[in-house]
């Protein structure tokens, strides 16, 4: 018997992998990345999808991956919440401290919630349109458009520069006026 998705994962492995472990490295650090694109893989390839194209199987991963990073921090964060609540009488940090020692992207993006991050890095750091980053995301253009627009403020404040994304301010604008 012949499993048709097989010479589709080979040639994602053999072709796309550097781009899918910078995705990921760029959403959750290099030390969880190799972890982060091997489990969206699996969850991709095990349901026995059929892909039309190497496109199409890349962006169905990469999908994976955003979802598995987000659903990692959001179980990270209720297990933390179980240990503070658990914890008698000690003082755990906050993780969500501001960490200023360092003024890089890596740590301006970490001060990003999930979605807001996935979209920032998306948008500007894999040069996706709105529209392609909500399609990725399953968000909509909208939610998209604030995403990167909250995170850019963010991130502006925290490395004191002024960076903009013009496809979404435009866009904002335009949308202020019809108002």
């Amino acid at each position: 018997m012949t499993v048709t998705w097989e010479p589709m994962l080979h040639e994602l492995a053999s072709q796309r992998m550097g781009r899918l472990l910078a995705f990921a490295t760029m959403l959750a650090g290099p030390t969880l990345a190799d972890d982060l694109v091997q489990d969206a893989v699996v969850a991709v390839f095990s349901k026995n999808r059929r892909f039309d194209n190497l496109a199409q199987a890349e962006q169905y991963v990469r999908r994976a991956v955003a979802t598995k990073y987000i659903d990692s921090l959001r179980k990270d964060k209720a297990d933390r919440e179980r240990m503070r609540r658990y914890a008698a009488g000690e003082i755990l940090p906050d993780p969500t401290d501001r960490i200023v020692a360092s003024h890089t992207v890596d740590d301006a993006l970490a001060q990003l919630p999930p979605r807001v991050r996935a979209c920032v890095v998306l948008r500007h750091l894999e040069d996706l349109s709105v529209r392609e980053t909500a399609h990725t995301l399953g968000l909509s253009e909208g939610a998209v458009k604030r995403y990167v627009s909250d995170g850019l403020r963010t991130m502006n404040s925290y490395l004191g520069t002024g960076y903009r994304d013009v496809e979404t301010e435009t866009a904002t604008m335009t949308e202020r006026s019809a108002r």
